[in-house]
């Protein structure tokens, strides 16, 4: 008899949509098995600011994904953002023995992770995440795994990636508004670094830069460890709005602009006119000059932001693997050639590698977060092999109709 698969999901959980990935770890690769995205309400710069918003939001979305994947999601790794996201480097030391020959055991480890973190991140802040970078015995240092090791003194020095302590808990009770348990909380430029990184990118040196609605994130990695983590509140959205603004139209044709018109490239012998409207009489013009003035300025302030974060990190063209782009943001025509410039590093657009299953749709970099989520989820074991069907009825009460958005999704592939 086949063995059901071990089901996990991931999600995304950004300022203006929500991405649910359900999958299984199949003969080595992540298989998907469904996955879902729609409109997301109540969020602020990657934090909550009303718990029905996300809540509602995330229980339509949802629904579809469990129907396609033909399971009842109960728990979930999800994505966290927002400025309030700090990287912080720390160090401890612990006595483990009397003599030298004593052999350092996983409680070894646990201690002088506690060591490293108290007292050195604030209170109000929740530790998602303590990666360590080396470790020492009796003063020998780069190590990577001293267990079994022997040695009286242990150091580390370890990445401390924490939030805000009321964000992280709002969040969580967003999620369980909607009948799903926050198993973990991870940045989402972490998350999508899982999807679209190799393990030589990581080990050399790489960042990952995911372009949100409302904010920008930036991960780096380096000898196969997390070094840095760094927000900028700004993104993909703040063109939207400033083309919307200086151009004096609506959001949504402010979107199309963006979206059909623009790129990265800022191309100067294309038509020096916008045309957008469904026939000649309600046609209207735009200066793309102008257009494109409003959309280089605010893709400056957000690679320029990203970049100092880059120099105080000491991380700024010390990257030989270049820069990765995921994220809504991402989608932007051409724009790995203004970041090329911007940044002085080499960029490419990242989508999630190695998928099987039910993948096709999902392969954008849009999806990077949700998708890395799952994998994080399938690695660290947290998951449950598939149950019978049995779908959890919604407590969320809304004035609108449940959609079946995936069918209006895939009517675009």
């Amino acid at each position: 008899m086949e063995e059901k698969p071990r089901f996990v999901t991931g999600l995304d959980v950004g300022t203006e949509n929500v991405r649910a990935v359900i999958g299984a770890m199949k003969d080595g690769k992540f298989a998907v098995y469904g996955y879902n995205e729609g409109k997301n309400a109540g969020m602020r710069k990657g934090v909550p600011a009303n718990l029905n918003g996300p809540a509602s939001s995330i229980d339509r979305m949802l629904g579809e994904a469990e129907r396609m994947g033909d399971y009842d999601v109960r728990s979930a790794y999800v994505s966290i953002n927002g400025s309030q996201v700090l990287s912080t480097k720390t160090e401890g030391m612990i006595a483990v023995g009397s003599t030298s020959e004593y052999e350092i055991n996983d409680d070894d480890l646990d201690r002088v992770e506690d060591v490293s973190v108290t007292g050195r991140i604030p209170a109000n802040r929740n530790v998602l995440d303590v990666v360590p970078l080396e470790y020492a015995i009796d003063g020998q240092g780069g190590i990577k795994d001293p267990v079994g090791m022997s040695g009286a003194r242990l150091e580390m020095r370890a990445n401390v990636i924490s939030a805000l302590t009321p964000n992280c808990e709002n969040l969580k009770k967003a999620t369980e508004k909607a009948e799903v348990h926050a198993d973990r909380l991870i940045p989402s430029v972490v998350a999508a670094a899982r999807a679209v990184l190799t393990d030589k990118q990581k080990e050399n040196g790489v960042a990952v830069i995911d372009m949100g609605a409302a904010t920008t994130s930036v991960a780096v990695y380096e000898e196969g460890d997390l070094q840095y983590v760094g927000v900028v509140p700004a993104g993909s959205n703040n063109i939207t709005n400033d083309l919307a603004i200086l151009l004096a139209i609506d959001p949504d044709m402010a979107e199309e602009i963006k979206t059909r018109f623009v790129t990265g490239d800022f191309d100067s012998e294309k038509a020096p006119v916008i045309k957008i409207g469904k026939d000649k009489g309600h046609e209207r013009n735009f200066d793309r000059k102008e257009v494109d003035a409003v959309v280089r300025a605010r893709l400056e302030e957000i690679f320029g932001e990203i970049r100092k974060k880059l120099k105080s990190a000491k991380y700024d063209q010390r990257l030989p693997e270049g820069i990765i782009l995921t994220g809504g943001g991402a989608r932007m025509r051409d724009i790995e050639l203004f970041a090329k410039k911007a940044m002085e590093a080499s960029v490419k657009i990242g989508v999630p590698l190695n998928l099987t299953g039910v993948a096709d749709a999902i392969t954008r970099p849009e999806f990077a977060a949700a998708v890395g989520l799952a994998i994080l989820a399938a690695e660290d074991q947290s998951y449950d092999v598939k149950p019978d069907k049995k779908k959890k009825k919604s407590k969320i009460k809304s004035t609108k109709p449940t959609t079946n958005i995936f069918k209006k999704i895939f009517s675009k592939f």
